[in-house]
């Protein structure tokens, strides 16, 4: 889940000088602090946090406001919930004293104890979701505070306890890792973690070292870096970009709440959320629709993979196929894709195969391309269908349009983020990922709907699914790719492959799918496309191929020997795999062609 990001720097920047009791603001100032609570819900927040972070009766003191203490607490939870409505839970934010306790300060733990409990009743009464204790620095006072929060709250309601740390990854007072992880996996609280003082790197490898000593969920919100001071203000340097590309990362560590604190931004919130969206979007039920055991006595039985299309009647045969890549056309004209089709098609190829908006770009639609080759070119056409432009309705109409038009050869992705294209500001949806709608396309197949409900009739879509043998995280690449078997996948198509090591290996670990897997070959055309795989795409490529791109010291040789390394490829993959999928680099079709006479005879 995706928590917001900061009030108080926020705040800072409409104008409220950093003296003033921020918490007060909830009576004096609320539509202030209810817009910013709205920026962070427009950006995709589902998890508010109340401007009560020093709303305790220590704190408040200081400012003179002690006695409007349950006021400011429950004015604080009205503004969140106004602004999260029915799309963000409220999470009622509570700090440490600003005092010390025992042993090194006057407040005993019992009356820590008691401040923190007059806190949570506060925010309790007024109707938060859960808990969210932050910024700890000292474990004594954590402590307190997650039983008081606990008695309060009772055994049902959410606590997530964070304390913050240095750069080293160490609490303020020098308490390692290992001693506090263990201590907050000890005490009663739900979910723990780290936010505050640093940025997402030290933020990530600390919780990564968390992780060996709790199995408690685990929740990240880092500063924006660390401040630099410009001008007499305090400026935050991480840009929402940088701490999205840490996001991806929490995700992958296994992170489940991921916000942000000082310097951070609905702006930072926005691109962070888009990467949860792509990463571990919200699938309820798509998975189990299938499984239900009512579902399955009212769906219809599959038609067979070599019923459904040529290419399903190949694959089925043990025939080894071909495909070309040929991306939409920018405009509204596809002369040229629909003449690269039938030179294609000439030359023995099975089908052409049209991503969608490739690395987010804005084209022609992959299911009208598809359309066109299918009528014009006299070729199938495999379309590749994302998840990022769609919500689940969506892509459930156009799956069935797709049908009725004659396109039934699929790749279901996710999708790349927007920012990665030429519109990085475009929203992402990522109703699902590719997980979720390879169950969805599953359903169609068996006469069901999104919902599970029956159609009254079925699509015979040939169910292929993306695999990258490549990948730097093995195990969850495996791990996914067990879950789209099961999900009802029919074949495997790779990303690029120049690595022969790594596609064997990949191929012994997905053995037990027995799925027919389709090879991703790229002719390569210089020794700088060589760089953009490897730097850019992630694409595995070994030095001793690198040396031969860097060999070639013209354009004609680099193409030659791009060409003469994708032949070798297809040679040695023709016994591995079911097919290639040949890349044509920057719409240069007789590529492609060159490097599929290496096939040989295939019949």
């Amino acid at each position: 889940m995706v928590a917001d990001g900061a009030m108080g720097t926020v705040l800072y920047s409409k104008g409220i000088f950093i003296n003033r009791c921020f918490d007060e603001l909830n009576l004096s100032s609320p539509s202030l602090i209810k817009e910013t609570h709205q920026e962070y819900v427009k950006a995709g927040a589902e998890i508010i946090e109340t401007n009560t972070f020093g709303a305790n009766r220590t704190r408040l003191a200081s400012f003179g406001f002690a006695e409007k203490l349950k006021a400011i607490n429950q004015a604080g939870v009205r503004l969140a919930r106004e602004a999260a409505g029915d799309v963000a839970f409220v999470a009622g934010a509570m700090g440490p004293l600003g005092v010390r306790i025992e042993p090194l300060g006057s407040i005993s733990f019992a009356e820590a104890r008691a401040i923190f409990r007059e806190q949570a009743e506060a925010l309790v009464e007024a109707g938060v979701d859960l808990l969210i204790l932050e910024t700890f620095s000292d474990l004594n006072e954590i402590r307190e505070a997650i039983f008081a929060a606990r008695e309060v709250a009772g055994s049902e309601m959410a606590i997530i306890a964070h304390v913050t740390i240095d750069d080293s990854g160490n609490m303020p007072d020098g308490t390692e890792p290992e001693t506090y992880t263990r201590k907050l996996n000890e005490w009663p609280a739900d979910v723990i973690g780290l936010n505050c003082s640093v940025g997402p790197k030290a933020t990530l490898e600390t919780i990564e070292q968390m992780m060996h000593y709790s199995q408690k969920p685990m929740s990240a919100m880092p500063n924006a870096g660390l401040p630099t001071v410009v001008e007499g203000r305090k400026i935050y340097l991480c840009s929402p970009e940088y701490m999205a590309q840490y996001a991806r990362r929490f995700l992958w560590a296994g992170v489940k709440i991921i916000g942000g604190c000082c310097g951070t931004t609905a702006e930072h919130i926005k691109l962070i959320r888009s990467e949860a969206r792509s990463l571990q979007p919200q699938v309820r039920g798509l998975t189990a629709t299938v499984e239900e055991p009512v579902v399955k006595a009212r769906a219809l039985g599959k038609i067979p993979v070599g019923e459904k299309t040529k290419l399903g009647a190949k694959l089925a045969a043990g025939k080894f196929v071909a495909f070309v890549e040929i991306l939409p056309p920018r405009g509204v004209d596809a002369s040229k894709e629909i003449e690269g089709s039938k030179l294609c098609a000439a030359r023995g190829i099975d089908c052409i195969n049209v991503p969608d908006g490739p690395r987010a770009s804005a084209r022609m639609s992959a299911q009208v391309t598809c359309q066109l080759i299918q009528e014009q070119a006299h070729i199938e056409a495999v379309m590749h269908f994302c998840c990022r432009d769609r919500n689940i309705l969506s892509i459930q109409s156009e799956l069935l349009g797709a049908h009725t038009v004659g396109i039934r050869n699929l790749i279901c992705i996710t999708g790349d983020p927007p920012r990665m294209g030429t519109y990085p500001d475009a929203t992402a949806v990522f109703d699902v990922d590719a997980i979720g709608l390879t169950n969805i396309v599953n359903n169609l197949n068996h006469g069901l709907d999104i919902g599970g409900n029956p159609m009254g009739s079925q699509t015979a879509l040939l169910l292929g699914v993306g695999a990258n043998p490549g990948a730097l995280n093995m195990e969850e690449e495996i791990r996914r790719m067990e879950w789209k078997a099961q999900a009802g996948a029919e074949y495997i198509v790779t990303q690029p492959v120049f690595d022969l090591d790594l596609l064997e290996a990949f191929l012994k670990r997905i053995e037990p799918f027995k799925l027919p897997v389709v090879c991703g070959i790229w002719p390569l055309t210089s020794y700088r496309n060589a760089e953009f795989m490897v730097n850019e795409l992630r694409v595995p490529v070994p030095e001793p191929l690198m040396e031969r791109m860097r060999g070639a010291d013209s354009a004609e040789k680099a193409r030659q020997e791009g060409i003469a390394i994708a032949q070798e490829m297809v040679v040695r993959v023709r016994k591995l795999v079911e097919g290639v999928q040949l890349s044509a680099p920057f719409g240069r079709y007789s590529m492609a062609i060159e490097v599929a006479e290496a096939i040989g005879p295939r019949d």
